[in-house]
């Protein structure tokens, strides 16, 4: 790859060091600007899961939409809780539903709500790529995708030719962080034609700070 580990290092340290103190821990994110890629062919679009080997840096908020044993399960975690019922309450409020798509960062699903997920929220989650995550209705153990989750980082590439992915927070060590980028970047470039070839730039940047770019 064009992007070594030190270089990565590099520049996460600058962008933090360039960052002003906030009143809350910032996320890192990184940018990568592609080209020769003609986002009109659906295929050159993608949507991707990548899980960080050193995870988010926080945890993300996780919402079950379930009854029965999924929900069971779920409160055990000390998850919210979405019950079908409930559901379809939503339909009755855009506002909610638009909330609720906004709130959390990932949505695990008892198949048998999915159709009416699709219905009720589908039009906030699509956009937001947070369909949920399905899985049986007799489901009584989530720990393992939930353990998961906590590492995971969705990305999509779509109508304009930049992937943005958050690859920790500022607490994090450096190297930590240099790696989860890399977990990105190799993501990307897998999904592309030509590989690296089609990658223009890499910007590090905190949520509020200036972007740092990666030199090759």
């Amino acid at each position: 790859m064009a992007f070594d580990r030190q270089k990565l290092v590099e520049a996460v340290k600058e962008a933090k060091a360039r960052a002003k103190p906030r009143h809350f821990t910032q996320t890192i994110e990184i940018a990568v600007n592609l080209k020769d890629i003609d986002l009109r062919k659906p295929e050159n679009r993608f949507k991707l899961e990548v899980v960080l080997p050193h995870g988010r840096g926080k945890e993300p908020k996780i919402a079950v939409i379930a009854d029965g044993a999924v929900a069971e399960a779920a409160k055990k975690l000390g998850l919210d809780v979405i019950s079908g019922e409930e559901l379809e309450e939503l339909a009755k409020s855009p506002r909610q539903a638009r909330k609720l798509a906004k709130n959390y960062d990932f949505f695990i699903a008892a198949a048998p709500l999915m159709p009416k997920i699709g219905r009720y929220l589908g039009r906030y989650l699509g956009p937001r790529n947070k369909m949920p995550v399905v899985v049986p209705p007799t489901m009584t153990n989530l720990e393992p995708i939930v353990e998961k989750l906590k590492k995971t980082v969705r990305i999509q590439l779509k109508n304009n030719p930049v992937v943005h992915a958050r690859i920790g927070t500022e607490n994090m060590d450096e190297e930590k962080l240099a790696e989860n980028a890399e977990a990105v970047l190799h993501a990307i470039i897998n999904k592309l034609e030509r590989g690296e070839n089609q990658v223009k730039s890499v910007y590090v940047k905190t949520t509020m700070g200036p972007a740092v770019k990666v030199e090759r």
